[in-house]
């Protein structure tokens, strides 16, 4: 059976990509220099959340997520942040691919919320393998990839943020049900506002004078 070992040296953000991209630099290696044909993985990408301490502030924004920072001690599960697909080209012995790994902005993820809530540091990720091996010198051998072949890396929560600043600039994101879509555009219009963020903010800011109001 095919021995492979995986490690990723790094991650950067995608200033060609249609829409927010992180890619992943793997290092995939074969035991023994033997020659892989072809490489068909699947890789599941994890947020550990414990693995990294959090600032006063940071902790604020989390709670939502995790509860009280007295909780956390039982709250900081892995979150799910993507699940992709990857064909490596045959090789022998070792070689680097680039893992592509699209990103959302929609609040309602909560690997998004999770990450926008980080003033910097590292993200630890973990990366969890699986697939089908196509290897051997003498023909085609057609081997699983184990399930417990998994990378770590920390990712600079910059990086992230770099990918969502290429597209969206110091914006959010949130998911609206279609009725509120409606009565959002219908105030919209009746008061002549240029734009969505005019809208909301004009509903912000009449809520202090409704509340002194009552």
């Amino acid at each position: 059976m095919t021995q492979l070992a995986f490690a990723c040296t790094g991650v950067r953000a995608d200033p060609y990509a249609a829409g927010p991209t992180l890619v992943f630099r793997l290092r995939i290696t074969a035991s023994g220099g033997e020659q892989v044909h072809a490489l068909a993985l699947r890789c599941q990408l994890r947020i550990e959340p414990a693995r990294r301490p959090y600032g006063e502030a940071e902790g604020e924004r989390l709670t939502d997520l995790f509860g009280d920072r007295s909780r956390w001690g039982s709250t900081l599960n892995p979150i799910q942040f993507a699940q992709v697909a990857l064909m490596v080209p045959g090789f022998t012995g070792e070689t680097e691919a680039d893992l592509v790994v699209p990103c959302t902005y929609d609040l309602e993820v909560a690997a998004t919320r999770y990450l926008r809530a980080l003033d910097g540091g590292e993200v630890p990720l973990l990366l969890l393998f699986s697939g089908t091996a196509f290897a051997g010198p003498g023909g085609f051998q057609v081997t699983p990839v184990p399930w417990d072949k998994e990378a770590q890396v920390r990712m600079p929560a910059a990086t992230w943020q770099a990918a969502m600043d290429q597209h969206f600039p110091g914006c959010g994101w949130l998911r609206l049900p279609g009725d509120l879509m409606d009565e959002l555009l219908a105030y919209r219009s009746r008061r002549a506002l240029p734009s969505w963020e005019a809208a909301l903010r004009d509903l912000l800011g009449r809520a202090p004078a409704e509340e002194a109001v009552r």
